[in-house]
Formats: C-alpha cells, sequence, structure tokens
C-alpha cells in the first residue's frame, strides 16, 4: 500500500516503514561519522527504547560503542493491514541493522511498568548476557498501571497552584494564540508523579538488582528537561516538573542502592527536541520552534542523537566530565541554556504572531522533524511506491 501521513492533533497516526528505517540510518550513520566511545558500556539496557532519546540512546551504544543492546517498549505492530506505529518500525529497523554488523540487538514489545515484562527482561539478561552494565530509563506514557493494586494512574499536563497565561501554537492551524490552563488538583499531581516520576525506575533497578543482572560499576540514567523560565509554569514549576522532582530523588535513592556494585545512577537533563512526547506539551512547541532557529543560526542546533552521543562521549564515558549541576544532574542542555541562545529566544517568544511565525522562526523545520519522527519526508525514500506494511522483529 501507499502510506500517507494523517495527522490528529500533535500525533500522526500513520508511519511509514522505509520512511523510519532511513531515519533510524541517518543516525546509525552520524554515530559511525563521530569517534567512536572506546571506554563506553557493553551491555545496555534501554527501556523506552523505539523513539526519541531512549532510540538514539540504543543507536548511540550499539554503533558507536560495538555494544550488546537489550530495548523495552511498548509498541503497535500492523494489523488488518494497516501500518504499526513509528516506535515499531523503528525498532525493527534498528535490530536488523546491528544484527548485520554482527551485534547483539534484541527487543522486547510490553508494558515496561508491569511485573511480567520486568521478568522476561531479567530472563532473557540471564540467558543471552549473563548481566548488563549499563540501564537506560526513557519511559514517556499518559498512564501507567499499577503493577501490584492494577491501579491505572493518568498524567496531566498542568500548572500547580495557579493558572497560567501564555502563548502558544497549533501545529496544525499554524495560530499562535493565547491559552489558559487552570491548575491541577492533588490527586492530578500525585498521579503524574506516579507516571512521570522515579518510582517505576526505582522499580526496574532494584528488581535487576535482586536478580543478580546488574554488573559491578554499572551506570543507570534516566531523561529529564527543565528549559527557561518561559516554561516553566507549565512544565519545570508545573505538574510534570513535579515528576521531575521525584525522578531526582529517585537518583539519589538509587546511588546508596547501588553502592555496592560501585554503582552509579543519574539524571540526565536533555535539551529541547521534537518528540511526540514534547509535541503534547502547551507553549512548548512554540518555544522550540524559536529555539531552533537561534541554534541553528549559531550553529550549536543538536537533536536527539547529537545528545546521547555527547553524553556517552564526553560525560559518562570517555571524556568522563560529569559536570554535575548543584542537584547531582548531568546537563547536556548547556547549549541551550547559554545566556545568548535564552536572551535571543527570549525576544523571538515576544515578537512572534501568526502572522510571521513561517518567518522568523524555525517552524517549518519543527514540521519536518515532526513528520520524521513518523518516517515521513525523509531524504532517499519513494512515497509513490507501495510498501508491505507488515514488518517483524528479527527475534
Amino acid at each position: 500500500m501507499i502510506i500517507t501521513p494523517k495527522i490528529k492533533g500533535f500525533i500522526c497516526i500513520t508511519a511509514h516503514p522505509e520512511g523510519c528505517a532511513q531515519h533510524v540510518q541517518e543516525q546509525i550513520d552520524f554515530v559511525k561519522s563521530q569517534p567512536a566511545v572506546t571506554n563506553g558500556p557493553k551491555k545496555v539496557l534501554i527501556i523506552g527504547s523505539s523513539t526519541g532519546y531512549g532510540l538514539a540512546s540504543r543507536i548511540t551504544a550499539a554503533f558507536g560503542s560495538k555494544t550488546a543492546t537489550l530495548g523495552v517498549f511498548f509498541e503497535r505492530p500492523s494489523t488488518n493491514g494497516k501500518p504499526a506505529s513509528a516506535g515499531w518500525y523503528n525498532a525493527v529497523a534498528l535490530d536488523e541493522k546491528a544484527r548485520a554488523e554482527g551485534l547483539y540487538s534484541k527487543s522486547i514489545n510490553g508494558d515496561a511498568f508491569s511485573n511480567e515484562i520486568k521478568q522476561q527482561v531479567i530472563d532473557t539478561i540471564k540467558k543471552d548476557l549473563g548481566q548488563v552494565d549499563m540501564v537506560i530509563y526513557s519511559l514517556a506514557s499518559p498512564r501507567r498501571t499499577d503493577p501490584f493494586t492494577g491501579e491505572v494512574y493518568k498524567s496531566v499536563l498542568k500548572p500547580t497552584g495557579a493558572p497560567f497565561t501564555g502563548k502558544t501554537v497549533d501545529t496544525d492551524k499554524k495560530t499562535v494564540f493565547d491559552v489558559t490552563i487552570e491548575p491541577a488538583t492533588q490527586e492530578e499531581i500525585l498521579q503524574t508523579e506516579k507516571v512521570m516520576g522515579g518510582e517505576d525506575w526505582e522499580l526496574w533497578i532494584k528488581a535487576l538488582l535482586n536478580a543478580g543482572v546488574l554488573a559491578p560499576n554499572a551506570t543507570t540514567v534516566a531523561y529529564s528537561y527543565i528549559g527557561p523560565k518561559a516554561t516553566w509554569a507549565i512544565y519545570h514549576k508545573g505538574t510534570i516538573g513535579n515528576a521531575k522532582n521525584h525522578l531526582d530523588a529517585t537518583a539519589k535513592k538509587l546511588q546508596k542502592e547501588l553502592a555496592p556494585l560501585n554503582g552509579r545512577a543519574f539524571v540526565s537533563v536533555n535539551k529541547a527536541v521534537v518528540t511526540q512526547a514534547s509535541s503534547a506539551i502547551p507553549v512548548v512547541p512554540l518555544y522550540i520552534v524559536c529555539l531552533f532557529r537561534v541554534m541553528k543560526q549559531l550553529g550549536l542546533h543538536e537533536g536527539c542523537i547529537e545528545q546521547c552521543y555527547r553524553l556517552l562521549k564526553e560525560r559518562l564515558y570517555d571524556g568522563a566530565n560529569l559536570q554535575l549541576d548543584e542537584e547531582g544532574r548531568i546537563r547536556v542542555d548547556d547549549l541551550e541554556m547559554r545566556n545568548d541562545v535564552q536572551s535571543a529566544t527570549s525576544k523571538l517568544m515576544e515578537q512572534v504572531n501568526t502572522e510571521n511565525l513561517e518567518v522568523i522562526t524555525d517552524f517549518n523545520g519543527y514540521q519536518d522533524e515532526f513528520l520524521k519522527l513518523f518516517g515521513f519526508g525523509v531524504k532517499g525514500v519513494d512515497y509513490g511506491q507501495d510498501t508491505m506494511v507488515e514488518r517483524d522483529l528479527p527475534n
């Protein structure tokens, strides 16, 4: 069938298998063009490995350090002739490309919040790898089922304490307008923390520890974002930010849990990028289109793959220069948060309106990156050709 993009709100409900595979290949090519991560991990578990930072982390480890990777995700395979999700196609392509180069690469599709998937991962590690020396936690989900009580928690994207009014952009209609968002209730704050905080990360690390599948000197990293004050009301000081504070506290707990192994636990604060998750957050897409314009003009722009490569190469392994902030977090958002970048971005956010959106910002670049998440608009792909939607993981 011929597949075209069908966009509803902040998500594309179709995905192109060849486009996703080529997008994965572009990221592999970037990593291969850089110096190898010579002292990197050798066996890595990536929880949330099919899109965004999780996918880029897996690509960096596999092709930058010749690492065996085990990926976990919850994606939709093709059914009844309908395309699979982009994450499914990404995982299929990555497994195939890694195995073609003689690398161990296996994927497990299922609810990473569940005890069953945790056990399946542990069994796979014991059977295939023995132990892993790095665990990357990169889950982004709107809901989570408690593995012990069965209660379903749902996250919200809201401010806390007081209503928030600010500029945002409708990426479908290409309009800039003011939006007012009412504050979250205490129950919504707690539920968001349950979904997006550190509870599940801690459950994973404890399960791996108890099973004896974490190697000495193992490192675990979870991803976070802080951003500028312009987005704080809806992000850093909102329900998500509260959950990320819990993530920070969890990292400190895990440092102690991993001490007998001489292990390490960090939160890495990364740059704003176009992902399925970031597209859903009010105000953030408008900030991103202004930020991208500034960073591209200054030659500082990075996507997920550049960020993950720099994290592994410069901070965690070969460079061994963590550059921790006062909370003990790794800051790979250092270029984004430069004073000159933030000053110029703030000015653009003040000036932008519907009429000049495509003129003074990188809105078109944002749209291109968004479509590439789903395999569309990727160079070298003939979208007029029929494609087979059914693609199986090579497990």
